[in-house]
């Protein structure tokens, strides 16, 4: 077995096909022509935007004043705790409604 360097060195579960992919809580757009209305999503961080997601959380509709938005509380904190990363919208719209990991 060779030895590869440290910030090489692959871990017991890559070498079962256990890895751990990169996730994403962030917006899809729905909305029609200038007319946004946002799903929350838990999706893989390489996927595009309105791609494949892993799970609906919640949703964001910015044309309201003021602008209204439904989460999942327990589905989003449960992402949260399992790694997953909100992109900087969905992060204030959290702090908004009061989620923390």
């Amino acid at each position: 077995m060779v030895l590869a360097p440290e910030f090489y060195r692959i871990t017991k579960q890559e070498e079962r096909g256990l890895r751990k992919m990169a996730v994403k809580i962030r917006l899809k757009r729905i909305g029609k022509k200038k007319s946004p209305f946002y799903r929350i999503v838990v999706a893989d961080a390489r996927s595009p935007r309105d791609g494949r997601f892993i799970e609906e959380i919640g949703t964001y509709d910015p044309n309201q004043e003021p602008s209204v938005f439904k989460i999942d509380e327990e589905a989003a904190k449960k992402w949260l705790n399992n790694g997953a990363q909100p992109t900087e919208t969905v992060g204030k719209i959290f702090k908004i409604a009061g989620i923390e990991k």
